[in-house]
């Protein structure tokens, strides 16, 4: 069964996007944005049957779309969702799901209200290796939890000045722990369940922007168990990692050496003694190797397979909003110098936005 969707915003993360509604096979038949020129630029180079100027004027002549994409700037996510919502389509929400938790909530109830999916898109949630990682932790091969390590980092290409759209505080709302963070908030609680506290330092220390380039952040789990944060656009190339241990095991992994933005390539290495006479360097090995689409896409397919299987998406709202909830308490925390648990936040949003 094919559906039909539309995307809202023409910018880079759209692309993405496209290409997994099309390894999808949904049939993208509208784009909105209010820039002309990557209008134009989009509509040819992918052959999309209509433009439109505005998400508002795409959703009220759009009847026969059931779902699209928000690929807006942060602040835009809210207003875009809520009228998506409110024109019945299902909706894909680029991360991070809203700037403050009041927002965000409002879009979980427009959607629930609508009989609409919302899923967020933390595609980290659909990279094999988490997939597997887990459905390992949940089937007990690693034991108890006992430390979880999450990084994403990168240096933009190598640019030397960071896009407005991400380098003014009033457009993007936080820096590199909001833009990278996110991710890593939604894998922590993925793996390690709820965050009880978190301890933040951040600094700018490469590029002439109001918001972080480098952050890292401690984690408390209400199991016990104890995780780090690491975000950074001050690093050389890109990467995203995770390393869990526990009692019975570890599982590692980084895509450092073999990033691909739409095949997977990566490995999950799984560590264990599981052989008698094992030593300290010597230990059981085996290594998990992925084929086929990359976490975007695969993130993308996941989201049109709950729609035409009437299934639970990837990421819901919930998880988009637990998400921004743990990096407001670590904004909080960066300013006062002190832990935050995060059910006592003094605020409920990130800083102040143009909308």
């Amino acid at each position: 069964m094919s559906i039909k969707v539309a995307l809202i915003g023409a910018g880079g993360i759209t692309r993405i996007h496209h290409a997994g509604y099309q390894t999808a096979g949904a049939e993208v038949v509208a784009i909105a944005d209010v820039n002309p020129k990557a209008l134009e630029a989009r509509q040819k180079e992918w052959d999309i049957p209509r433009t439109y100027s505005s998400y508002e004027a795409l959703l009220e002549q759009e009847p026969d779309v059931q779902a699209v994409s928000v690929c807006l700037p942060n602040a835009l996510h809210h207003p875009a969702t809520i009228a998506a919502a409110r024109a019945g389509k299902h909706v894909l929400c680029e991360k991070p799901i809203s700037l403050s938790l009041e927002k965000a909530q409002e879009m979980i109830d427009a959607c629930s209200a609508a009989n609409v999916k919302l899923q967020i898109g933390h595609h980290m949630r659909s990279d094999a290796a988490s997939v597997k990682a887990k459905a390992m932790i949940d089937a007990g091969e690693l034991g108890r939890i006992t430390y979880i390590r999450l990084r994403q980092a990168h240096d933009w290409a190598g640019a030397s000045e960071v896009r407005d759209s991400f380098g003014k505080l009033a457009n993007s709302g936080g820096g590199t722990l909001l833009d990278n963070g996110c991710h890593m908030m939604d894998l922590a609680r993925y793996f390690g369940g709820d965050v009880e506290e978190v301890f933040a330092r951040m600094a700018t220390l490469q590029y002439d922007v109001e918001v972080e380039d480098t952050a890292q952040v401690s984690l408390q789990f209400a199991s016990g168990a104890l995780g780090s944060v690491e975000n950074a656009w001050t690093a050389k190339g890109w990467e995203n990692g995770f390393w869990i241990y526990g009692t019975k095991g570890a599982l590692e992994y980084s895509n450092r050496a073999s990033y691909s933005g739409s095949t997977d390539v990566s490995t999950l290495r799984h560590i264990h003694r599981t052989s008698p006479g094992t030593t300290w360097a010597d230990t059981d090995v085996a290594d998990y190797r992925f084929a086929g689409y990359a976490a975007h896409p695969r993130s993308v397919h996941s989201f049109v397979h709950s729609i035409v299987n009437g299934e639970d998406v990837m990421c819901s709202g919930e998880d988009g909003l637990e998400a921004v909830r743990l990096v407001v308490a670590s904004y909080e925390s960066a300013r006062s110098g002190m832990p935050v648990k995060v059910d006592n936040l003094e605020r409920a949003s990130l800083h102040p936005t143009t909308v």
